[in-house]
């Protein structure tokens, strides 16, 4: 069990907690939220901070992917539960009663499921989380935030170097086709200004993820990532996570993202001439 106030959480929420990076909960703290081994209090304040800050949101989402065997190791306490109070209690409750809509549960419905659990003195299982990521993921938004999580790392270091010669690029290029189905060229993924790096292919949710980096010389890491989607045709969109402007669009068999520093506008404007090049 953690202690009752954690260094992070602040007793009143302030503006400039949401823009300071080092008040904000560890993944230790974040787990324990999610294993509901925190007070209730403190549940609480997480949950309320979620909603406040994207970064803390996005990264509830990331580490509730963990594979674990939950529902067993509460199998014993959910059998004890107050099941019918705890329905009555979620029924009693605007935002959870009659809004589940086809693609899952909005945060803040999952937020109060975790909540009214707690006040029932239950601990809750990982399956609510599950549920609650369900419309994010279909809309591509899960994905998004890992590669944002991962690309947070980089650095203009991690891409130092030169450019790799055509024949390298279309080797690499290669194994994407043919782990996606694509046929792309250089020349088809190329971004006026940013230095090619690599193209790789990665992994997420059991998926080929592919992962084309750059080196941009006057903002440092960007990516262009395509993996296989069944969400439909989608033009491009701007969002913000991890402290990175995205673009995203799809296709109907990919989705792509093109994830970098840059003013949200060059990226918008650069994804949009690599949408005019390739067909996905």
């Amino acid at each position: 069990m953690l202690p009752l106030a954690p260094s992070w959480l602040p007793t009143r929420m302030g503006e400039n907690d949401m823009t300071d990076r080092s008040s904000l909960p560890s993944d230790e703290d974040l787990t324990a939220f999610l294993d509901g081994e925190l007070p209730a209090e403190d549940m609480t304040r997480i949950a309320d901070l979620a909603e406040k800050s994207q970064d803390v949101a996005d990264r509830i989402a990331f580490l509730s992917r963990a594979d674990l065997p939950f529902a067993d190791a509460f199998a014993p306490l959910l059998e004890a539960a107050p099941i019918d109070r705890l329905e009555a209690m979620l029924d009693a409750v605007p935002e959870v009663r009659g809004k589940a809509a086809a693609t899952g549960y909005s945060r803040r419905q999952v937020f109060t499921a975790l909540a009214a659990s707690i006040v029932a003195g239950i601990a809750i299982d990982r399956s609510i989380i599950v549920a609650g990521r369900m419309g994010a993921k279909e809309q591509g938004g899960e994905w998004r935030a890992a590669v944002a999580q991962y690309m947070a790392l980089y650095t203009s270091d991690t891409l130092a170097g030169t450019s790799p010669s055509r024949d390298v690029q279309l080797a690499q290029l290669a194994t994407v086709n043919s782990h996606l189905g694509l046929a792309l060229t250089p020349e088809d993924v190329a971004l006026s200004g940013k230095e090619f790096r690599r193209a790789q292919i990665l992994a997420y949710d059991k998926q080929p993820l592919a992962q084309l980096t750059y080196l941009d010389p006057a903002t440092g890491p960007m990516a262009l990532c395509i993996t296989l989607s069944d969400g439909g045709v989608r033009d491009i969109s701007d969002e913000r996570r991890s402290a990175m402007n995205i673009a995203f669009w799809s296709g109907p068999q990919h989705a792509i993202m093109l994830i970098g520093h840059a003013d949200p506008t060059e990226i918008h404007v650069l994804a949009q001439s690599v949408k005019d090049r390739i067909t996905v």
